[in-house]
This record gives structure tokens, sequence and C-alpha cells, in this order.
């Protein structure tokens, strides 16, 4: 029971140097004490003092000192509500968690403008913290500073942080320069069934990294002698598995060329971070990459990631499911344009603005209003495709979409195991959604919403999907333990009642 007691009072704490901007580091220096400390306090594995506490709740402006165990986040919705006004898309969650990954390459300062302040950066730059690298959010919670240590302290390592969330498979690329021998965590993140990591395992070992993987953990071991004698040809169009071998490649003293490399959104925002770190990337929106990798790499270097795509298209949904007409703003329209040509199809009203850059001075940005529209299902069925197909990601908002539309729409998510199951979750609240297979979904629409209370999906698109429907909904929902939204989205409930939706916060007491 204690244990339990110590754990929870280390989530409140955790919670509070989160919303507060705080690294672990920032906090313990406001303590007078070690940055492994507060790491143990925040896991629950260190006795703490009231007065210990008190001090906490001092230095971070909060109300720790009543210990009221907060619990899981909720969502109450008051649905039925037209949406209106404009809401800007955030940069992209992604390409944060890749160029947190990529700051490892870089011995000097690296700031990152406008970070998603989400729950996968959060975990991310507590396995960093952990790991003795320096964080800091600076210019009012919006950039990032990060400052790499003389020697990474790989022993020390986060281990549950690093087990929520999958991109910290990233860091394969960049340690196997620093390390000749190391172990990582298995990775975690949302429930989308078997995702097989071979295709890391297949790219790197060009590199010398040879890995095996044993209870819970991966156990790195670098040939230094081994480097890439041909183009390394990707068994798998994958996002991650690109980045993981960019990575890899922009420390190797040489020219790598990786076929069959995913050109989507994240990997070109990885590209061009990599070239303000001096290494050269041709082919950059191809699926042919050439990387001129650097043997050290030292700059001080200021990037800005582009805006989300993801979350443009889940704004452009709520506004679909929702009948509304709303603004929303710096759309990475090259991202998004096969899904809008769907949608134009099955008979949506919208209007784009002209194009602009976004602040990476690369990535086209359009400003998008949709109008209430009279839907009808598409003639083919929805299913991704690798960029500049269908984005994967976007799949599941089409069941809502879908569901608002007149007509039959088959909906194929090949690419996952099960995330396709959680889309049925949508029949709580009044939709036709029959699950034909584990990767298959058949709408039938248009749909009545009704309100609903039930449990978050375990999985961050499918979740979002739920939350918009219940926007939709007359009457109210509550969605319950919404953690996995907060893992992909910043603030997303207050920047929907900006406009005009009607969702309340609350934990259980």
């Amino acid at each position: 029971m204690a244990e339990d007691y110590l754990v929870r009072i280390g989530k409140l704490i955790r919670d509070a140097r989160q919303h507060r901007g705080w690294t672990q580091t920032q906090l313990a220096d406001a303590l007078s004490t070690s940055q492994s400390a507060v790491n143990r306090i925040e896991r629950g594995n260190q006795n703490i003092s009231l007065e210990m506490i008190a001090r906490i709740g001092e230095a971070l402006d909060s109300e720790i000192i009543s210990l009221g165990y907060a619990g899981p986040m909720h969502l109450r919705v008051v649905g039925g509500r037209r949406l209106a006004g404009s809401i800007d898309v955030k940069t992209s969650k992604n390409a944060c968690v890749a160029l947190l990954c990529a700051s490892l390459l870089n011995k000097g300062r690296t700031t990152l403008r406008r970070v998603a302040r989400i729950e996968e950066v959060y975990r991310i730059l507590e396995v960093l913290g952990s790991i003795g690298v320096r964080a800091r959010w600076i210019n009012d919670g919006n950039d990032l500073e990060i400052i790499p240590p003389a020697q990474l302290d790989l022993a020390g390592m986060d281990v549950d942080a690093a087990r929520r969330t999958r991109s910290v498979i990233m860091f394969l690329g960049p340690l196997m320069y620093l390390e000749d021998n190391f172990r990582l965590p298995y990775a975690g993140g949302c429930d989308l069934g078997t995702r097989t990591v071979q295709p890391h395992m297949n790219a790197l070992k060009h590199f010398g990294l040879d890995v095996t993987a044993t209870v819970g953990v991966y156990h790195a071991i670098v040939d230094r002698d081994t480097t890439p004698q041909r183009p390394i040809v990707l068994t798998e169009r994958g996002d991650t598995v690109t980045e993981n071998v960019l990575l890899a490649a922009a420390r190797h003293d040489g020219v790598t060329v990786i076929r069959n490399a995913s050109s989507n959104y994240m990997v070109q925002d990885l590209c061009f971070f990599l070239e303000e770190l001096g290494v050269r990337v041709e082919g950059v929106g191809t699926t042919t990459l050439t990387v001129h990798g650097l043997p050290s790499i030292e700059r001080d270097v200021d990037y800005c990631p582009s805006e989300d795509p993801v979350e443009a298209m889940s704004l452009v949904a709520a506004a679909v499911v929702t009948e509304s007409e709303l603004t929303v703003r710096r759309v990475p329209i090259e991202f998004l344009e096969i899904e809008l040509a769907v949608l134009e199809e099955m008979g949506l009203d919208n209007t784009r603005g002209p194009e602009y850059p976004a602040d990476n001075g690369r990535t086209r940005l359009v400003d998008l209003t949709i109008r209430p529209s009279k839907l009808k299902a598409p003639i083919d069925k929805i299913h991704p495709m690798p960029f500049p197909g269908l984005n994967i990601d976007n799949v599941p908002f089409f069941a809502a979409i879908a569901s608002t539309a007149q007509g039959s729409t088959l909906i194929h998510d090949w690419v996952y195991d099960n995330r396709a199951i959680y889309l049925t979750d949508l029949t709580r609240l009044g939709a036709d959604v029959k699950l034909l297979d584990p990767h298959r979904v058949l709408v039938e629409g248009p749909t009545r919403w009704r309100a609903a209370e039930m449990m978050c999906p375990p999985a961050l698109r499918p979740a979002v999907v739920v939350l918009l429907a219940m926007m939709a909904a007359t009457g109210t929902s509550v969605l319950r333990n919404v953690y996995v939204i907060n893992r992909g989205y910043e603030e997303l409930a207050e920047r929907l009642n900006s406009v005009g939706a009607q969702i309340e916060i609350f934990r259980d007491i």
C-alpha cells in the first residue's frame, strides 16, 4: 500500500513538473538535490517527507501538498454543438520525436521551435534527461533547448518512460556511434497489435549494428569495421525505419544510399534538420535518399518542425462530423491532398487559401475552410498507402466521416493488426460499423449520433475519432482515461472549446 502511495505522489509531481515545462534537472536544481533523486521520487522509488512535498509544490507552484490522487483524466462532452471560427494546426508529433532522437547526433546546442507539448514528447525528454541530456523549455515554454553531456549515462536510463513509447527505437541509429555496447528497453506506445522491428535490424546491420532481443531489452553490439557496401534496400517503406537509417547514415563517414525509403512528412522534416547539421541529403521527398554523412557533428542549430497533417485531418473531421463551418489554418497541404481529393469526391464543400511556407522554409501550408456538406459514400474503399497516398494515420477519421455520409463505405486498414477493431466503438454512439475481419470495417451512413459513456480506445487515432463522434452526438457523453489522446495532441479539448465545442476535463475524486 505504501509503495502504491509513493507511485501516486510521484505521478502528481511528474505531471506538475511537465505542466510547468521543467526537466527533472531543473526541478533538482530548485530543490538542491540530484536529477537521479527526482527521477526516483517521480517513479515512486524513494520515501518522501511532507516537508519535501511542500518544497516541491512551492517550486512548481502546484498544490501537490493536498496529496489528492488525481487519477486518470476523463472528458465530459456536451455534443450537438456547431463549431465556428478558426483553429491553428500544431507542429508535427512524429517530426518532433524524431528530431529529439536526432539531437543525440549533435555535440552542439540544438534549439527546436514550437515543439508539441504532448506526452510522447515528455516521455522522450524523460529518457534523454535520465541519460544526462540537458533539455529546457525556453521562450515562455514554446521552444526547447537541448545540450548533450560529454558522456551519456545509459545505465541511468528511465526504463519506464522508454517502455511507454515506440519512438525510443530511434535511439539505435545515433547511439551506435556513441557506444560499442548498449541496451534499450522494448518499445511501447499505442496498442496496435504486433509490429515487427526486424526491418530496423536488417537495415542497421549494414552499419555494423547487431541487436539481440532478450526479455524486455534490446542488446546492441557495434562492429566498427562494418560499413555499407551497397545501397540499403528497406524491406518495409516505414517511417521510423527510414528515420533510423537516416540517423545512422548521418554519422557514417561516407555516402549511404537508401532505397524504398519513406518520403512522408516526418522523414522530410528529419532530412531538413540533418541538412542544418551539415549532412547533405539528396532525394528528399522521393523513395531514394543519398546521405553524405559526417564522422562528427558539433553545431549550434535552430530548427522548427512543420505542422502535423494528421492533426489537420483531425480538425477537418471535427468540422465534417459536427456539420460546421470552420477554418483550419496552417494545413501542410502536400501531405493532405489525397484525403481532400477523396472528401471532395464525397461532396465536401471547402475552400483553400493561397500557399505559404512553414517556419522550416520548405513545407507548403494553406488555410482551409470547411463548410457543412451532404456527403455520399465514396465509390472505392478507403485504404492507406505510403506517401503520397492516403496517410495510414488518417484512415480512422474516415470511419467517423463515412458515418455521416449516405451509403456504404469499406475501410481497409491493412497496416495494423487490430486498429480497425477499435473503430467498432463508434457503434456505442449510434454508428453502424460492422467488423468484417481484423483489418476491414463496413460503415453504413448516415448516423443519428447518440451520447454514451465509454472507455477511451487504447490507440491514439481511434480514440480521437470517438471524441469527435461524441462532439456530434446530442447530449452529454463521457470518455474515460484519455492519456492516449494526450500522447499525440496538445490541449486538444481546450483548443476545440475555443471554436465552440463544450468539453470538460475532470478526474475521479
